[in-house]
């Protein structure tokens, strides 16, 4: 047989590596198998046979196809494909191919030192006697990252940014010329500027920005900001155009506008709000059973024009984004907070969608217009909550007759299939230095509900304008609709429902996981009322909620299972939302008879804006466990009753019943027995004595430790 290492005979998997790597060389070839036994040095019968067996098994995985009898090729059709690389600081890297497959294993020595996020095209490699698929990065196509942050250490002869996290393998090496003053200890904002290679290993960078001392809140959140790639700060030259742009609003402008400044008009927000998107409006109709009530939305497009240095900005953000202690908003702030902004007692522009209903909120007729209001009150949630408790206060019929419809459009649309799941928003109390003095969770009330159920309304009647194409009576063909931004939620992943329907069966609950789209979420529902109040409550509803797809923008129309609509859009938020731009500008469009929008176009801006709704979200995230880590601080030793939010394979997450902080105890510090992890079932199980750890179940913890320049709360099991 071949000889190698001192004379040892090849082993099959020795061969296999050697085939891979010959075929990985000549990706386009077609291989005889005399130049692959030439290639390899394989002058023996046996060793002849063993690499003729290895390429038909290689052909039996898809890895190589047989050219003819006695040549092999590789199989490019299924074996280079393009993705996301996944880096993960335990080495078990992944590749994410585009069209939504699993993610395949790629070792270290295959990465090609691609960083957390690139994108990539790989060879998939042929599968190991353990049928694991593995994939070798051949070409990184596209950097995710070309900036980072961190905290400066700096040497004698040399300077180097330490980052956290999985993103770079290496920390950065900056040339001392290159650190525009900064010390160590500070954290710091580095573009990078020379890639990892085989030549070198190391990725080099300078210093754009000096964020200041670790520790400071503003340097902290900037530096969140600055890891996710978002901007902390506005251009000089934007702001200067938004400072441009005139606040008065003409009378040739208001005469070409609906008027509804003589209607009574309000706006409820949260109470530290400053940019106020939208507006409710109420009057009774001479038919006293009908009213009419406009949904009144800032009429942002008025004043961004497309293409403009502003818009293009805004274009790039798509989002504004909510840290704990601030916003970091998509627009400038003189727009944002001040000219679209609608504020009480002062003329503003809006785009609007004007219903006629009765007093069961049923619409009769409505329509939409660009209007000019005057809003009479700015209400605080709280405000209007105690209207609706029976107190007294402005408006007070209005409110409670707006809160009725609001109850009946909800009602409606959870028999129709909505799903119900109440998502509970954590929030802090933040003092002037940016320390947290309190944490609790925000719930839904008839307050906040009333808003949701109109601006609902209102996304999905325009979103059916556009959508939803009458055939014409003649029967001709029905005609396309036109490009359009659509807010679509695909349908929950089949797997994971029926994995929930097997972790709820043991506690007798049952879930439909086949038939219409109705009947499963009208299951999923009926299946958390059943559940609350139980202690498998935490548990059904964490399965629940992972078992549902994330929404996103498209202009492929697939309606919104979460909402039960066939057609829903995002129209309401323009403020803080390009996608809500992108939308009034299309109407617009559409209502003075212009033909339908390039649809790649605005699919790639979809695309975008569903990107930076998830980055923003992350950011946002990250802040929430900064602030949480920081709250818990000073409160080391202190024990808390909690429950289970989370198992993983390296420990168990605890959520504080009291203040909904998370924190790990690790797989270590879980004493008395060997703990196996079952994932299915979502617990940890004693080896020994059996004792289980179970999503959702209640648990006294000990506070160990808070890091949080790791963003790290460990804590351990109370004794008592």
């Amino acid at each position: 047989m071949g000889k190698k290492n001192g004379g040892k005979r090849l082993s099959k998997r020795q061969v296999a590596d050697a085939v891979q790597g010959l075929f990985q060389a000549h990706p386009n070839e077609e291989l005889s198998f005399k130049q692959i036994f030439k290639a390899l040095r394989l002058d023996t019968h046996p060793a002849k046979m063993l690499a003729i067996d290895v390429m038909e098994e290689m052909a039996w995985d898809d890895y190589l196809s047989k050219a003819s009898e006695n040549s092999y090729r590789l199989n490019l059709k299924t074996q280079v494909q393009e993705g996301t690389f996944i880096r993960k600081a335990n080495g078990k890297n992944s590749f994410l191919p585009d069209d939504g497959g699993k993610p395949i294993f790629v070792s270290e020595r295959n990465s090609m030192f691609a960083l957390n996020g690139d994108r990539v095209r790989v060879a998939m490699m042929a599968r190991r006697q353990n049928h694991i698929r593995e994939a070798m990065v051949t070409e990184i196509l596209q950097r995710k990252h070309d900036q980072a942050v961190g905290t400066l250490q700096v040497e004698k002869d040399y300077a180097f940014l330490v980052t956290e996290g999985n993103v770079f393998v290496h920390d950065v090496l900056i040339p001392k010329k290159k650190l525009k003053g900064g010390k160590t200890g500070q954290m710091a904002v580095v573009k990078i500027t020379q890639w990892p290679s085989n030549e070198s290993k190391n990725i080099v960078g300078e210093v754009i920005d000096v964020l200041g001392e670790q520790g400071d809140n503003t340097v902290e959140m900037h530096a969140i900001l600055a890891k996710y790639g978002l901007p902390y700060k506005y251009p000089q030259k934007v702001e200067e155009a938004a400072n441009k742009l005139s606040a008065e609003i003409s009378a040739e402008e208001i005469a070409r506008r609906e008027d509804f400044r003589q209607v009574l008009t309000f706006t409820i927000d949260p109470k530290d709000a400053k940019d106020f998107d939208d507006a409710l409006s109420i009057r009774q109709l001479s038919d006293r059973a009908l009213y009419e009530v406009g949904v009144h939305i800032a009429d942002v497009s008025h004043y961004v024009t497309e293409g403009s240095i502003i818009d293009k900005e805004a274009q790039k953000r798509a989002t504004s984004v909510y840290l704990v202690d601030r916003t970091i908003p998509m627009l400038p702030e003189r727009l944002c907070n001040f000219i679209c902004s609608l504020r009480p007692d002062e003329e503003k522009l809006c785009y609007s969608v004007i219903f006629v209903l009765d007093e069961e909120a049923n619409i009769k007729d409505w329509h939409l217009a660009h209007t000019v209001i005057k809003s009479n009150r700015r209400y605080a949630y709280e405000e209007v909550q105690d209207i609706l408790d029976g107190n007294d206060g402005d408006y007070a019929r209005e409110l409670r007759l707006l809160s009725q419809m609001a109850q009946k459009m909800r009602e409606r649309r959870f028999k129709s299939g909505a799903v119900k799941f109440d998502r509970e928003e954590l929030h802090f109390d933040i003092d002037e230095k940016g320390k947290p003095t309190r944490c609790y969770f925000k719930k839904s009330t008839l307050a906040t509900q009333l808003i949701e159920e109109f601006m609902l309304l209102a996304n999905r009647t325009v979103a059916e304008s556009i959508g939803n194409v009458k055939k014409p009576k003649g029967g001709e063909q029905k005609p396309k609709a036109k490009t359009f931004v659509y807010r679509v939620h695909d349908q929950p992943d089949p797997q994971k429902l029926e994995q929930l329907r097997q972790v709820v069966a043991p506690f007798g609950y049952k879930l439909k996981t086949e038939g219409s789209r109705g009947s499963i979420s009208k299951s999923l529902n009926k299946l958390m009322e059943d559940a609350q109040g139980h202690g498998e409550q935490k548990l059904i509803e964490t399965v629940a909620l992972r078992s549902m797809m994330k929404a996103k923008y498209s202009t492929h129309n697939i309606g919104h299972y979460g909402l039960a609509f066939d057609y829903y859009t995002h129209f309401t938020s323009p403020i803080r939302r390009y996608p809500d731009t992108m939308v009034h500008r299309l109407l617009t469009r559409y209502q003075e008879g212009g033909r339908s929008a390039s649809q790649k176009y605005y699919e790639e801006q979809c695309e975008h804006s569903s990107d930076m709704e998830q980055t923003a979200q992350m950011a946002e995230r990250e802040s929430i466990k900064y602030k949480m880590v920081e709250f818990m601080e000073d409160k080391i030793g202190n024990v808390y009753d909690a429950h289970i939010s989370g198992i993983q394979s390296f420990g168990i997450y605890c959520e504080i019943d009291e203040n909904h902080c998370e924190g790990l105890i690790g797989m270590h510090d879980l004493t008395g027995d060997y703990y196996e992890f079952d994932e299915r079932n979502f617990q940890l199980v004693g080896r020994r004595h059996h004792k289980k750890y179970q999503l959702g179940d209640p648990i006294r913890i000990k506070v160990a430790r808070a890091n949080v320049e790791k963003r790290q709360l460990d804590f351990l099991e109370a004794d008592d």
